[in-house]
């Protein structure tokens, strides 16, 4: 099943409603101008193993290229993901 994703700039993060209130999510910070900190990912229990971590780091990942950030990543996922995505290498800060 798809969720969208959508880019929550209030709270720095995008974030997929899964229905109800559950929510799954990759938050960020901006440490320097142009930079995304990708700070960490979550992903409830009941909606792990779908890829929906993927299409969250995916998202912020793009979001970073279309508007010419370069990128950090101090959650483990997300440097895992960018290590087996070598066309996401660019990105890194």
């Amino acid at each position: 099943m798809d969720y969208p994703i959508v880019h929550e700039e209030k709270y720095q993060q995008f974030t997929a409603k899964l229905g109800g209130d559950k929510e799954a999510e990759v938050a960020y910070a901006k440490p320097e101008e142009n930079v995304l900190n990708l700070l960490h990912t979550y992903v409830p229990d009941a909606y792990r193993g779908q890829g929906l971590a993927t299409e969250l780091i995916t998202t912020a990942l793009q979001y970073a290229r279309q508007h010419n950030y370069k990128v950090m990543a101090t959650c483990g996922a997300v440097k895992k993901f960018m290590q087996q995505h070598p066309e996401y290498q660019d990105l890194l800060h």
